[in-house]
C-alpha cells in the first residue's frame, strides 16, 4: 500500500483564504462577498490587499446571494462566504432563484461544514448541504480534504463557468495532498490501488480512509481508495471501473447518509453495475457539541469505522 504521511496541519478554510488571496492577484474579476465573518473565512489578507473587491454584507446570508447573483451581470466573478449552514440552508431559496436557475457563475464557499465545527453544536454542524446543493440542477459541488486540495480547488472554481458550492471545514486536518496538484473538477483520486475492496472518501474522512487502509493491509485486506472531492459531477467512470475489479464498496463522508456522496455512489450502481455497498456517514442524526475527534467517534466517522464497514461490504461480496 502506498504509504502517505504529513509534517503539519491546516485547516481547509485557510486553504480557501490562501487561493482567495491568489486569485485576487491573478483575476481581477474575482470579488469577495462575506456575511460577518472575514476571520473565519480567513480572507483578512485579500480584504486588506484588494479593499475594492471586497463586500461585507453583515449578517443577511440572503441578501448576499441575490448581490452575488447581480454582480456576475457585469461580468465579476464573486465568492460568497460564511457558514456551511447559513450557505445553503438558510438560503436556499436564493440559490435556486437567483442563481442555480438562472446559471450565475456564482462561487457559494461554505466553512465550518460536518460535525468537526465541534462545540458550536447541532444548529450550526449542517449535515444535509451536500444533499441540498447536489439537487440543484447545474450545481457543481466540491468537497476538497486538505488545505492544499482546497486552495487548488479554489483556482480551480474561478475558470469554471457556472454556479459552484465549494464545501470546507474548521479544525485542523494533516496536509498530505501536493502544494502544486492540479485541480481536475469531477474528477476522482486514485490514492491506493487495491483488489479487495473499493473505499470512496470525501473530505475530512480521506484521511480517515487512508487510516483505514493500513489498518486493514495489516490484516491482510488489500484495498483502493479513492478521493471523490467533486461529488457533483461525480466520476461515474472511476466509480465503475473501482467497483468492477474489487465487487464491494464503502463510501465515507462528513455528512447525512441520505443526500451525500454514498446516495450518488448507490443510484449509479443500481443502475449500472449493482454491486455490495456500505455507508460511513452520519445516519439519519443532528449532531451534538463536543470536540471534533469525540465527534467522529461517536458517530461513527472514523478509521476503525472504515475498517468495519470494509470488512461487512467484503462479506456480502459473492
Amino acid at each position: 500500500m502506498k504509504k502517505y504521511t504529513f509534517t503539519e496541519k491546516k485547516d481547509t478554510r485557510s486553504g480557501y483564504g490562501a487561493g482567495m488571496l491568489e486569485l485576487g492577484r491573478k483575476n481581477p474579476n474575482v470579488v469577495a462577498l462575506c456575511a460577518d465573518l472575514i476571520g473565519s473565512l480567513k480572507l483578512n489578507d485579500f480584504v486588506k490587499e484588494f479593499p475594492d473587491r471586497f463586500f461585507q454584507i453583515g449578517i443577511a446570508e440572503a441578501n448576499m446571494m441575490g448581490v452575488a447573483a447581480g454582480l456576475t451581470i457585469g461580468g465579476k466573478i464573486p465568492f460568497t462566504g460564511t457558514f456551511a449552514n447559513f450557505s445553503t440552508g438558510r438560503v436556499y431559496d436564493q440559490i435556486r432563484q437567483s442563481i442555480a436557475y438562472s446559471g450565475k457563475n456564482v462561487k457559494i464557499c461554505a466553512s465550518h461544514a460536518g460535525l468537526t465545527l465541534g462545540e458550536d453544536g447541532a444548529t450550526h454542524q449542517i449535515l444535509e448541504d451536500i444533499g441540498l446543493m447536489k439537487m440543484l440542477p447545474g450545481m457543481v459541488v466540491i468537497n476538497p480534504c486538505d488545505y492544499n486540495q482546497t486552495k487548488a480547488a479554489t483556482l480551480a472554481i474561478a475558470d469554471y463557468e457556472g454556479p459552484v458550492y465549494l464545501r470546507f471545514g474548521r479544525p485542523v486536518v494533516p496536509v498530505f495532498t501536493p502544494a502544486d496538484q492540479k485541480f481536475e473538477i469531477g474528477k476522482g483520486v486514485m490514492l491506493n490501488e487495491g483488489k479487495d475492496v473499493s473505499i470512496f472518501a470525501t473530505g475530512h474522512l480521506v484521511w480517515e480512509a487512508i487510516k483505514a487502509g493500513e489498518m486493514l493491509e495489516a490484516e491482510g485486506i488489500d484495498a483502493e481508495i479513492i478521493n471523490i472531492h467533486t461529488i457533483k459531477p461525480l466520476d461515474a467512470e472511476a466509480v465503475l471501473k473501482s467497483a468492477a475489479k474489487t465487487g464491494c464498496v464503502v463510501t465515507a463522508e462528513e455528512h447525512q447518509r441520505h443526500g451525500g456522496l454514498g446516495d450518488s455512489i448507490a443510484q449509479l450502481l443500481a443502475l449500472e453495475l449493482p454491486t455490495p455497498l456500505e455507508m460511513v456517514a452520519v445516519n439519519d442524526s443532528f449532531g451534538e457539541s463536543g470536540t471534533p475527534d469525540e465527534l467522529m467517534k461517536k458517530y461513527g466517522l472514523d478509521a476503525e469505522n472504515i475498517v468495519a464497514a470494509a470488512k461487512r461490504a467484503i462479506a456480502r461480496r459473492k
